[in-house]
């Protein structure tokens, strides 16, 4: 990685000085604490970074840095499902795919070689060039997993989890009106929908199902997977 962060300098000084970008010193400090930061990040992390290092720039300097080595191909930035602009090294042919937690905003980075060449099968047989293509898997990392292995109520669930039913809470009277709208313990469901706020959509064999939070919390679920978790966390 060192050499490859050499390379990634020398084309910068190279690049930058050919094109007479002003202020090349301090942009080229940037792009050394840059460099250091192994993770996705915010314009206004890598401000914060900076700050922690002892550098004090203007966070529109940074800014401005920042598209400038995205045009210049030494960055690249994602926005993820969260809403937020993500800043990451762009090294020359190494290509890589993304999958989210959406509990911890945690971004693992994978590359699959069989993936890749699936995809580039798939693009020719309906007869289409890929120039460039982005995948982003969501869902939870193993982290946040070890805590949602328990039985929790279906309010907790995240959306686009698939979940099975275990038990109800309450009185009889819920448990009659869950029962009456085809609700059973052993029951697969999917969240279509969980905004945090408001009736949450869940499907049972295609069929949808409104909820509401206050009846979602007497429903308890694990994952669908339970099992296959617990031993890929061991």
């Amino acid at each position: 990685m060192k050499q490859i962060h050499n390379q990634e300098k020398q084309q910068f000084k190279k690049l930058f000085k050919q094109e007479d970008i002003d202020n090349f010193d301090d942009r080229f400090k940037i792009l050394e604490v840059f460099l250091q930061t192994e993770r996705h990040i915010t314009a206004g992390e890598l401000v914060q970074i900076l700050e922690d290092k002892g550098f004090h720039f203007e966070p529109d300097f940074v800014r401005e840095t920042l598209k400038l080595m995205r045009r210049f191909g030494f960055a690249q930035s994602n926005r993820f499902d969260d809403g937020r602009v993500c800043y990451e090294h762009r090294h020359l042919c190494q290509h890589h795919d993304h999958m989210i937690c959406t509990k911890c905003n945690n971004i693992i980075e994978f590359h699959n070689e069989q993936l890749e060449e699936l995809q580039m099968r798939i693009a020719s047989d309906y007869g289409f060039h890929i120039l460039q293509h982005r995948m982003e898997i969501y869902g939870i990392c193993s982290k946040c997993l070890k805590d949602r292995i328990q039985l929790m109520p279906l309010v907790m669930a995240k959306q686009g989890e698939q979940l099975i039913i275990k038990g109800f809470t309450g009185g009889s009277g819920a448990h009659m009106r869950l029962l009456s709208m085809g609700l059973r313990s052993g029951d697969k469901i999917d969240v279509v929908t969980n905004m945090g706020a408001g009736q949450l959509v869940i499907a049972i064999a295609c069929k949808r199902y409104a909820l509401g939070r206050g009846l979602a919390k007497k429903i308890l679920v694990e994952p669908a997977d339970t099992e296959k978790i617990k031993h890929s966390i061991k």
